[in-house]
């Protein structure tokens, strides 16, 4: 661990570990250099431990920072990038944002499986060929499609063109879809336990390791610090204006 008067090393410390340095950063040092030197660490271990390539990482990283529960565009830019230099094509992010485009699904299904238990439909007819593509399409969640169906056929239907048709060709394999799929869900800023877990088990059943759900999960823990780099940066805007007064 750096000393904490070593604000020189702390910095280069963190600009290797996370990939950055920001004002808020700068504040931070400034302020509570302990926090920089403690944070890279945690904030860097799962990135650097875990058995998902950079690539991967930098992905997930995409994915959380888009998402529209957390719509951080400082991070977004900062991880495309990164993301470019570890290998990722224009088809890898495409196919990420189109899962985040999918992220408020989960919302829908629990809220009309809701509906359908104040207000129940006939199940659909075994036969029925929706019931295949739901199967195939988005196996985790198929019972709450199945269920939705029963009550609007025809947004289902939509819905699944747009899970088939709306990922651009040669993005990102299956598993990796759902690695994305499970930091999003797992993630506080949506904190979806109910579709997480449905998406575990489908991830399992997939040959997905644990070693890999479980780096996936904990890359968005550490998002979080984006409350206390607002807090920096404004208390350091703060102390400015107190300062010049």
């Amino acid at each position: 661990m750096q000393p904490l008067n070593d604000l020189d090393g702390i910095k280069a410390r963190f600009i290797a570990a996370r990939g950055y340095w920001r004002p808020w950063t700068d504040a931070m040092l400034r302020a509570n250099p302990g926090f920089l030197a403690h944070y890279a660490e945690y904030a860097g271990h799962p990135a650097r431990t875990g058995p998902l390539t950079p690539r991967m990482v930098e992905l997930i990283y995409v994915a959380l920072d888009a998402s529209a529960t957390h719509l951080y565009e400082a991070g977004l830019a900062t991880h495309l990038r990164m993301a470019r230099e570890a290998g990722a094509s224009d088809a890898d992010v495409f196919d990420v944002l189109h899962l985040v485009t999918m992220q408020g699904l989960s919302a829908v299904l629990q809220a009309a499986d809701l509906l359908h238990e104040a207000a129940p439909l006939p199940a659909m007819d075994a036969h029925d060929p929706m019931r295949a593509r739901i199967a195939a399409l988005w196996p985790a969640q198929a019972p709450s499609l199945l269920r939705l169906a029963a009550q609007d056929r025809g947004y289902v239907a939509v819905l699944l063109d747009f899970l088939e048709g709306g990922a651009p060709a040669g993005g990102l394999a299956a598993a990796e879809r759902m690695l994305v799929r499970i930091a999003l869900h797992a993630c506080f800023t949506h904190g979806d336990m109910a579709a997480t877990r449905a998406l575990i088990g489908d991830a399992l059943a997939q040959g997905v390791s644990r070693p890999e759900i479980l780096q996936a999960i904990q890359l968005g823990g550490h998002l979080a610090v984006h409350g206390a780099a607002l807090g920096a940066t404004v208390h350091a805007r703060v102390q400015a204006a107190g300062a010049s007064g």
